[in-house]
């Protein structure tokens, strides 16, 4: 039997560790939500608000890149627990504004607060340095895929 030829190493390749990191971030954030009554969509969605004071519908539903008619079913989910309250704009009796209630703001707080739980143990092998030198890798990262795909988008406008 001949031995297949010796070929050189290529770089090393993030994807299967940063899907690793990622599901195991997933599955554990899954577990430290669920007994707050909150899924991960639900967790963005009330982050969005909070950061943005609330907005429209419609562009929570941009913001999220989500089908209007999910972002509906989202935020009635978290209505329903009252953790956002939905009233029509003043400006236009069209559309909804969708902002935090005080009740989501301290559910908001207690999901980072398990949230943070969760990053510790994953990240464990991890200093604070070295957290904070892979968040700045991972945001860059993400800014550049978020903008190559803006550039492969038919609107570029929209970016």
């Amino acid at each position: 039997m001949s031995e297949l030829p010796v070929v050189n190493q290529p770089p090393h390749r993030c994807g299967a560790l940063l899907d690793h990191v990622t599901r195991r971030i997933r599955l554990r954030s899954e577990s430290v939500l669920a007994p707050l009554g909150l899924r991960p969509r639900h967790l963005v969605a009330l982050t969005v608000l909070r950061d943005l004071g609330g907005c429209s519908q419609q562009d929570l539903a941009k913001t999220l890149e989500m089908d209007s008619t999910n972002v509906v079913g989202l935020l009635n989910d978290l209505e329903s627990a009252n953790l956002i309250e939905r009233r029509r704009s003043p400006e236009d009796r069209r559309r909804h504004i969708v902002e935090l209630t005080d009740v989501g703001a301290k559910q908001l707080v207690k999901a980072e607060f398990a949230l943070a739980g969760v990053e510790d143990e994953v990240l464990g092998a991890l200093d604070n340095g070295q957290r904070e030198t892979l968040y700045n890798l991972l945001y860059q990262a993400a800014g550049h895929a978020e903008a190559a795909a803006c550039v492969e988008s038919v609107h570029i406008d929209d970016c």
